[in-house]
């Protein structure tokens, strides 16, 4: 487990929407649970699959872990711990952006990190 580095699936322009605002205040579904989700780099696949299939315009941010307050992991209904944001996130804190692009099959092309 690396705590260091947390990721973010986000779409597209909802990200041009953030950079631009320095804050990112979470999707309709964060907004509605009270948190911002986040996956640990080996839930990245699992949270594409679950909450993403087949969807395009999607953007992967690699985020600090570190320099966020108010983060905490949490256990999810399928038992692994997630790491949840009790506040909006800072642009500053993302190291990384990916851009997610679709195979043959309509799975997401996981980069390298």
């Amino acid at each position: 487990m690396n705590l260091e580095f947390i990721f973010k699936v986000i779409d597209k322009e909802e990200w041009q929407k953030a950079k631009q605002s320095g804050t990112y205040g979470g999707s309709e579904k964060d907004i509605k649970d009270g948190y911002i989700h986040f996956s640990e780099e080996d839930q990245v696949e699992e949270t594409l699959k679950k909450h993403f299939p087949n969807k395009e315009n999607l953007v992967l941010l690699k985020v600090n872990a570190f320099k966020l307050e108010h983060l905490l992991w949490e256990q999810a209904s399928n038992g692994d711990m997630y790491p949840h944001l009790y506040s909006p996130l800072d642009t500053n804190t993302v190291v990384d952006e990916f851009e997610l692009t679709l195979d043959e099959k309509g799975h997401h092309k996981i980069p390298k990190f």
